[in-house]
């Protein structure tokens, strides 16, 4: 994979129940960053014509991100994206909200097909030269063959990296291929509605606890006002 060098509403109450499920099922995934050293999330998104709305939603929710995972004790993240024909690409590691936010700012969403076996081989061989806590990632759709992904799937769960796959809109071969591969990897699986900033922030937040400070801080996260961190533990058990 070649190198780029390039106060929120409450979630409607239809959205409740599903976030309070998804964020319960991390409790069992037990600690994540190692103490003493920074976690590691890998933030993916699909950055084809469809998905513009949602990128520009993500480049403005980051900063949150960062926040959220300071105060758990810190977080590296490197942004992957897929866009146009064949093109998919990664940052480097970066610490720095504004760093990312200024990356993301100059990346266009461009027609294509998704690329999500490309996402997830890349996880794994970043994995290989240092852990990664968890990887995130963003999207509407899937075009590819469903078994190769949720072996891919099922490889990082080995190796302990849950995928944690946000699926805006309600298409259903997505919905089915997204939760196959966040069950095989040991993550959790999400939905948001189409333009719904403030749940897709919610759920953004809840994984850099999770992937920064481990459940501890994303139960903590749960306990202050974060549907989207009950969401996350409910799945996690």
């Amino acid at each position: 994979m070649s190198k780029d060098p390039s106060q929120q509403a409450p979630a409607p109450a239809s959205a409740k129940p599903e976030i309070a499920a998804f964020l319960e099922k991390v409790r069992a995934l037990g600690p994540a960053a190692t103490t003493g050293k920074t976690g590691r999330l890998i933030f993916a998104l699909d950055a084809t014509m469809s998905r513009q709305p949602t990128w520009d939603s993500a480049c403005a929710l980051q900063a949150d991100m960062f926040r959220e995972a300071a105060a758990a004790g810190g977080l590296d993240i490197q942004l992957v994206y897929f866009r146009g024909l064949g093109e998919c690409r990664a940052s480097a590691w970066i610490a720095n909200s504004d760093k990312l936010a200024g990356l993301m700012a100059r990346i266009d969403c461009r027609g294509g097909h998704t690329q999500i076996g490309k996402v997830l081989a890349h996880a794994r061989q970043e994995y290989a030269k240092q852990r990664v806590q968890a990887l995130v990632f963003v999207g509407d759709a899937m075009e590819e063959k469903i078994d190769d992904l949720c072996r891919a799937g099922g490889e990082l769960g080995l190796l302990g990296m849950p995928v944690f796959m946000f699926q805006e809109g309600n298409d259903p071969v997505a919905e089915n291929a997204y939760r196959e591969i966040a069950r095989l990897s040991r993550g959790a699986y999400c939905r948001f509605d189409t333009g719904a900033a403030h749940q897709l922030g919610e759920l953004l937040r809840a994984v850099a606890a999770y992937a920064a400070g481990g459940v501890k801080a994303l139960s903590a996260l749960s306990v202050q006002r974060s549907d989207g961190a009950r969401k996350l533990l409910a799945q996690l058990k």
